[in-house]
């Protein structure tokens, strides 16, 4: 099994790295197959450059396993992928998945009350799409990167591989794993906002023969504030990983992660007149003293592989994770400009799940006369529960039933006490989900210029909701079959133009299981029709481009019946359309960028309340979106990057009422080697200092854009 004896190879690796270019030095170089590799010639490693004996971490990853669910090139997945790698987290010193996002052409990102990560998928906002080596990781809560390789985003609908949801596509992290090789660095951050963090990569290999090991930890601390008054964030994780070759052909990798963030809940500024109200940014609305969110996880995973020789191979991938989940938030509603006043309202929302998860992947690589076959089996079982509490806020006295109250604008904190109380329309539930799916699918080498992939899920998708405040019981059984489609042609080695088709679903009970009620649970479940064409090309071997344009169609939405309220009528509920251009990787040994544009137009299709109107463009959906960075390496010791991000104006909502204005921002950093083993960054973010509006999460929740801020880092490794 190729995987094993990369493990395996790549333990020659042991030198000390120059950070700022991510050098590591090998004697002799060895490629992916455990053979040395030719000196002059650029090798195909996920996500490094080999180049001499050089391995060169860069922006570029060349194969996915998340689109197919096996070892696939890029240039060959026909549907828009964007991998932003580790090495580009490092240069720009992200820490959250949505820094991420701002370089995926055709992603937002929506505020999500401050308490959960939204991107919104070429105009489709979604809480619950996101994965984890490829199994659903949807409790609500704010994602950090200290342990992974990379962030992908699969663009477009994807129940094929990952089931209902995944309407406008996903986000799939992958993890740091142990794999044999010696990891031992650390970073530190201090700066604007009083940012202090810390993370931990140490791995080591254990054993040897066929009984190889490895052992590997990553961990991070943050206690940092922000520009915003009041605002507070402390988290930490650990994840420790083993993985053990059990005979030639078997590998078992264990993982634990417990992850535990606490922070403010900043919903931002309301608006007036259709805009962002005008105040300083750092001024908060509501009550950050109390607005705490917190967040715990803890989840184990044990992924066996097995070559059975004769091009056959079989994966079962089990994931076990308990999510904790508390918000509480005092936030700014309307303003009143003939008072100068703003209400502010208040509620907290509690939320446990413990999910149980099982996938089972058989791929079978065969030929048949000149035609070549890569066959996906597989199955997957899982089982969520999941239970929820809101509760309401009232301001003054014990007993109060004042549920909003109106504060100065000059002064729009709360000057009263909140109580925390249930009302008759708080939710309080408890549900739990089952699926139990299979799936096929063919990637048909019909000749070396055509390629086809072809594949449908079938998914038994069953949720039962008890309502405690009423003592009913809902339920929804559906059975969802996916299709994908995708014919792939290549007039060069280099070069491949692509069609496909693909079917996702959105069942009744939403992203996060506890929609379900008396008026919905026998509906049909929302569609997603999605129709790409596109275009990938290896300009070089680390050096990529893309091209995709689509057309997202959102079917089966539920409104009133204008002759009967009490029944609900199935519409078709909005299109999107765009076209996305992505670059990644060198230009030059010293040259590397990462960009992309989007020019995306969404509307609502028919009208579906009194606010969302036929002909109103779809919320947070910028016509143009763009960002691209870059860093030069002037000598291996120095260095600089130098960035923009541009985004168009955006409706907060879909009534169309209030504009987020367009803006463009500059980010910059420099890095400096003092020695192989230690480099200092320099990391500076709105560089200009342009005031602007970063996201939203409707009229009067809207997030002012950070001012410019900078971050020393020391990288070193031991």
């Amino acid at each position: 099994m190729p995987s094993l004896s990369r493990a395996r190879a790549a333990r020659c690796c042991r030198a000390p790295l120059t950070l700022a270019l991510g050098l590591a030095l090998c004697a002799p170089a060895l490629a992916a197959d455990g053979d040395p590799v030719d000196d002059d010639a650029p090798q195909d490693l996920a996500g490094v450059t080999v180049v001499g004996q050089r391995y060169l971490p860069d922006y570029t990853a060349r194969k996915t396993r998340t689109a197919t669910r096996t070892d696939t090139r890029l240039l060959d997945v026909p549907q828009a992928v964007t991998v932003v790698t580790d090495k580009l987290a490092a240069d720009q010193a992200m820490t959250s998945l949505a820094d991420t996002l701002r370089y995926m052409p055709g992603i937002g990102v929506a505020q999500g009350e401050g308490n959960r990560d939204t991107p919104v998928f070429r105009g489709t906002s979604s809480t619950g799409d996101f994965f984890v080596d490829g199994i659903r990781d949807d409790v609500q809560y704010i994602r950090d990167l200290y342990n992974l390789e990379r962030v992908e985003a699969l663009k477009g609908p994807n129940a094929m591989i990952f089931g209902r949801g995944g309407s406008g596509g996903v986000i799939n992290r992958v993890t740091r794993q142990a794999d044999g090789q010696s990891h031992r660095s650390g970073t530190l951050q201090f700066g604007s906002g009083d940012r202090r963090r810390a993370t931990l990569d140490y791995g080591t290999g254990l054993g040897s023969g066929n009984a190889d090991a490895g052992f590997r930890i990553n961990a991070v601390y943050e206690d940092s504030g922000s520009f915003r008054d009041g605002y507070e964030l402390e988290r930490h994780g650990l994840n420790p990983t083993f993985g053990i070759d059990l005979g030639a052909h078997t590998r078992l990798q264990l993982s634990y992660e417990h992850f535990h963030d606490a922070r403010v809940a900043d919903r931002g500024v309301p608006s007036l007149g259709g805009r962002p109200l005008d105040v300083d940014p750092s001024r908060f609305f509501g009550n950050p003293e109390l607005s705490p969110v917190q967040a715990t996880v803890d989840a184990f995973d044990a992924v066996l592989d097995h070559d059975f020789g004769d091009s056959l191979s079989l994966r079962n991938h089990l994931r076990w994770a308990d999510y904790d989940k508390f918000y509480q938030n005092v936030f700014p509603g309307a303003v009143d400009a003939a008072t100068d006043s703003v209400a502010l309202a208040a509620y907290n929302n509690a939320t446990t799940r413990r999910n149980l998860f099982n996938q089972t992947d058989l791929v079978w690589k065969l030929a048949t006369g000149g035609v070549r076959h890569t066959v996906l089996a597989g199955a997957e079982f899982g089982r969520q529960v999941t239970d929820n509490l809101r509760m309401t806020g009232y301001f003054g006295a014990p007993g109060s039933t004042v549920t909003g109250i109106s504060v100065p604008l000059s002064d729009p904190r709360s000057p009263l006490p909140v109580e925390f109380r249930r009302k008759a329309s708080d939710a309080d539930n408890h549900g739990v989900a089952e699926v139990a799916a299979v799936y096929l699918q063919d990637q048909i080498e019909l000749s070396p210029q055509w390629q086809l992939i072809a594949g449908l899920r079938y998914d038994d998708f069953r949720v039962d909701l008890r309502d405690h405040r009423s003592g009913e019981t809902f339920r929804s059984d559906d059975g969802l079959l996916s299709p994908r489609a995708g014919l792939v042609y290549k007039p060069l080695d280099r070069v491949s133009l692509y069609a496909s088709y693909s079917v996702a679903y959105q069942p009744r009970a939403g992203d996060q299981l506890a929609s379900l009620n008396v008026g919905n649970a026998a509906l049909d479940p929302e569609t997603f029709r999605n129709r790409e064409l596109g275009a990938k090309w290896d300009l070089r071997p680390d050096l990529q481009a893309s091209l995709a344009v689509y057309r997202l169609d959102r079917g089966n939405v539920a409104v009133a019946d204008p002759a009967d309220p009490t029944r609900s009528l199935l519409v078709d509920g909005q299109v999107a359309k765009g076209v996305e251009l992505g670059i990644a990787g060198r230009i030059t040994p010293a040259w590397q960028l990462m960009g992309g544009y989007a020019y995306q137009t969404g509307e609502i299709t028919s009208t579906q309340s009194a606010t969302a109107l036929a002909g109103n463009r779809l919320a947070q959906l910028p016509r143009h979106s763009a960002s691209l960075w870059n860093r030069y390496d002037f000598t291996p010791a120095f260095g600089v990057g130098l960035g923009i991000v541009h985004r168009g104006a955006i409706f907060a909502n879909v009534d169309n009422a209030v504009e987020l204005p367009a803006f463009t921002r500059f980010d910059a950093a420099v890095y400096w080697t003092l020695a192989p083993a230690l480099q200092l960054q320099l990391n500076i973010e709105n560089l200009t200092d342009r005031r602007y509006f970063a996201s939203a999460h409707s009229n009067n929740n809207i997030s002012p854009g950070a001012p410019r801020s900078a971050w020393i880092g020391v990288n070193y490794r031991f």
